[in-house]
């Protein structure tokens, strides 16, 4: 982090030098499926690789931010690179890049690259950090296959204040003849999205027009033009989680996996900190006999998911524990889950330069009618409430670095 700060700078120049540097390894990767939308990315991805696995096949997959391990970002097949080995690929990748300016996320990017151009894979699933045109990850000429999740506004200050404006950016990872699943959109995203894949040759699997997928008495629905599938509903929680399954079982079928390895994807997949029921670790103890529950969703179509994942649950006093970045719109990621929580309590992200401070959430929390004061810490906030409401469900919220804290140390 010292020798390259965590500061976003939009282009490709720096990593096609990098990788010219150490001979290509973007172009020896086994077969990439690359993935970008501004949600459900991560859920995606983690339910293709519990499906492709589910098949027998070995999967490299690439994912940011981490949530309490720089390690969870580099999985080679189907493994956690290990800390010896994740010093030696960074060693290099630093010697190569020879003191040139590079960005924390373009030099570790180009490191997973090297480790998965050498280690034995069927599939390498490559997910956008950023936008998608001139992310890091958009180095691969050729992938196997594309996704778009949908899209929403986010990352205003580096990807543009318009939906078109972002969908543009995410759109960017359409390549010339490559097949592109895409997500449920809105007019406006799918038109920018239509129009690259036409500009370019690129096959369309647009969900609503070539795959559907809902739910039926508890069961999970997919239907395309090879026929229809009955399935368990995927194991991460919320009715987002239906979208996000739809866009991988369309992305299974297209790799050919049959309906076995499709229901391991449902069933199988884990993937934290994505409404995450916690059972265990010190922060259970400050909560007595309330419930805790994590998630990092941070936009407002994340308050909205949550939002809708919270009002199926069973009725129960319901209060947040909620830090954000000082980039995202937190009246935006709060307006939806006011009507559903008794109060909230802020907190400043431990360790993170970004954050607001628990005063700035506390604020932004009562702008849009919520109830809100400040807590010095995450436990202290649980236990705060867990005293004045032992049967609380207590949901820890707002942003990524916040959920990696908490089971980092708290977990």
């Amino acid at each position: 982090m010292s020798l390259h700060p965590k500061i976003i700078d939009l282009t490709l120049d720096r990593s096609w030098q990098l990788l010219a540097a150490l001979d290509h390894p973007e172009k020896r990767l086994p077969p990439v499926i690359h993935i970008a939308g501004t949600n459900g990315k991560g859920s995606t991805q983690a339910m293709i690789r519990a499906g492709l696995e589910s098949a027998g096949k070995s999967v490299h997959a690439y994912t940011s931010p981490h949530l309490a391990r720089f390690h969870e970002r580099i999985r080679l097949a189907g493994e956690l690179i290990s800390e010896p080995h994740l010093t030696e690929i960074l060693d290099e990748v630093s010697v190569a890049n020879g003191g040139q300016n590079i960005t924390y996320f373009e030099i570790t990017t180009i490191a997973a690259m090297l480790a998965f151009a050498r280690v034995p894979a069927d599939f390498t699933l490559l997910e956008v950090g950023l936008g998608g045109e001139f992310d890091a990850t958009n180095v691969i000429d050729d992938p196997h296959l594309t996704i778009i999740t949908p899209v929403s506004v986010d990352h205003q200050q580096y990807l543009g204040e318009t939906l078109r404006e972002i969908a543009t950016a995410k759109a960017g990872i359409i390549k010339s003849g490559v097949p592109c699943i895409v997500g449920p959109q809105s007019d406006e995203a799918l038109e920018v999205i239509e129009d690259r894949a036409a500009r370019l040759g690129a096959p369309l699997l647009v969900c609503g027009q070539h795959w559907h997928v809902y739910t039926e008495h508890d069961r999970l629905v997919f239907q395309d033009e090879n026929g229809l599938l009955d399935l368990p509903l995927p194991a991460l929680r919320g009715d987002h989680q239906i979208q996000n399954a739809g866009a991988a079982i369309a992305a299974l079928r297209h790799l050919g996996c049959d309906e076995r390895a499709i229901t391991g994807a449902m069933k199988n997949v884990q993937w934290p900190a994505r409404f995450q029921r916690l059972r265990f670790g010190p922060i259970l103890d400050a909560a007595g006999s309330a419930e805790i529950w994590l998630d990092g969703g941070h936009n407002p179509a994340a308050g909205q998911a949550l939002a809708q994942t919270m009002s199926m649950l069973p009725p129960r006093p319901t209060f947040l524990v909620c830090g954000m970045l000082k980039t995202k719109d937190v009246a935006g990621f709060l307006r939806p889950l006011a009507r559903h929580v008794a109060a909230l309590r802020a907190v400043t992200i431990p360790g993170e330069t970004a954050t607001l401070t628990a005063g700035e959430t506390a604020l932004a929390a009562q702008s849009v009618g919520i109830v809100a004061t400040e807590s010095t810490s995450a436990v202290a906030a649980v236990t705060d409430i867990a005293a004045s409401h032992p049967n609380a469900r207590i949901i820890i919220c707002g942003s990524l670095y916040l959920a990696g804290h908490i089971l980092r140390d708290h977990g």
